[in-house]
């Protein structure tokens, strides 16, 4: 089931929890190295970000990505658990190390510009929330009765 595709060109279950985990864990790494320097703290983020930030959510519906074509199959299920709980582990460790709300360092998002830790972590949330939004959007296509 995980690599059923709802339709033609759309991903299946398992192409988005490799999507959440690959950017997640990038996401991750960005928030470590926003914590651990204090590079481009004065850049800002793209007018597009701030809008999201404002709703504290992404758009309805699917976000075109160039950068997501050809999303590979997840290789097991267990491969995804592992991926999921280093991720979470390694959340948890930078928070638990570090003041989030005191680093002022930023990294540089392709699209989107700068953010630093804190704000990092709330696009990594709003990211998620997203792709829960798709989840329900492949569960009602593939069990729609």
């Amino acid at each position: 089931m995980l690599q059923r595709q709802p339709q033609p060109g759309s991903w299946s279950m398992g192409q988005v929890y490799v999507h959440i985990i690959g950017d997640t864990a990038w996401f991750a790494d960005q928030m470590e190295a926003c914590l651990l320097n204090n590079i481009n703290s004065e850049q800002e983020m793209h007018e597009h970000a701030k809008a999201i930030f404002r709703n504290n959510r992404f758009p309805d519906g699917p976000l075109e990505n160039p950068a997501n074509a050809g999303m590979p199959q997840p290789q097991s299920r267990e491969a995804l658990l592992q991926g999921l709980t280093a991720i979470h582990e390694k959340v948890n460790r930078l928070y638990a190390r570090f003041d989030f709300s005191a680093a002022t360092g930023k990294t540089e998002h392709p699209g989107f510009r700068f953010f630093n830790a804190a704000e990092w972590l709330q696009f990594a949330e709003m990211h998620m929330r997203h792709h829960q939004r798709q989840k329900q959007r492949i569960d009602d296509a593939l069990f729609a009765r």
